[in-house]
């Protein structure tokens, strides 16, 4: 499928657009591409829904050096795609930092979103000067590539994908053009603040989805439940799984993502409505 474009402040934001019906949105992790979602669009599309992935700021074929890597910065990204395709509102699905932007967007525009799937979700708390200089030598060129290959292989704790070689091979050249890798650092440093607190300002249906293993937190399930509540929501742990659950267990993670999707109140109209007989 051709990548699709759209210009959004100094920027081009890459995406691919698959299916027909009610819009979703997802947005992958830092550090990945929209690909992280390759196991999950064909189970959303053959459900009836029109689902677009985009590629982050800096990441895969989305442009680099932009002014802002922030949740916010993509939370506006998000905003400005739903727009584009003039096809809201839209649920929208982030993995780990998206999720955070998923937030901000939520909040900044909720006549956009019906609801949010958060996926191994970071959405709290401010940069860490010490742990951002620690990333920026650790991932440095020209180790840096190879060192988050290192660190992303270990997000799968119990069972790769069979294209987990070639993926990843691919995401590798991806990192080592120039201004993936810096992108990367850029998010990862990147306070979280802009969501924590426009939590409160969410008043959307919410699905949290954690890896019982995700080594990205100390405790997977208790940050769950923390995000869950403050948000009115509902968490899922998806056992044994890592960060990326909907690409490790994708036949645990799509029905469970799909039964949120389909019980949203304004879908269940919808499809009702398309059912009635002429």
């Amino acid at each position: 499928m051709p990548t699709k474009y759209f210009d959004h402040e100094n920027g081009k934001i890459a995406y691919d657009d698959t299916g027909e019906g009610p819009l979703v949105i997802c947005v992958p992790s830092l550090g990945d591409v929209r690909g992280e979602y390759r196991f999950l669009i064909p189970q959303l599309a053959a459900a009836g829904y029109r689902v677009v992935s985009m590629d982050p700021r800096g990441h895969g074929e989305t442009s680099v050096e932009w002014n802002d890597y922030s949740v916010a910065g993509v939370g506006k990204d998000m905003i400005a795609l739903i727009r584009e395709l003039d096809a809201g509102p839209a649920v929208i699905i982030g993995t780990s930092m998206a999720a955070g932007a998923a937030v901000w967007a939520t909040a900044e525009a909720p006549d956009l979103v019906r609801g949010m799937i958060m996926v191994g979700p970071f959405v709290r708390g401010d940069g860490n000067w010490l742990l951002g200089s620690i990333f920026s030598l650790m991932f440095a060129r020209p180790w840096g590539p190879s060192m988050w290959m290192k660190y992303y292989a270990s997000l799968y704790p119990s069972r790769k994908p069979a294209d987990f070689a070639e993926y990843s091979e691919e995401l590798l050249k991806n990192l080592k053009e120039r201004g993936r890798l810096e992108s990367v650092v850029y998010m990862l440093r990147a306070s979280k603040r802009a969501s924590e607190v426009r939590i409160s300002k969410v008043n959307k249906p919410t699905l949290v989805l954690m890896g019982s293993k995700d080594p990205d937190f100390k405790n997977p399930e208790t940050e769950a439940k923390w995000i869950a509540e403050n948000l009115k929501g509902t968490y899922k742990l998806i056992e044994n799984a890592g960060h990326y659950p909907h690409a490790e267990m994708p036949e645990v993670t799509g029905p469970l993502m799909l039964s949120f999707i389909q019980s949203l109140p304004e879908l269940r109209q919808e499809r009702q409505w398309q059912q009635e007989p002429a």
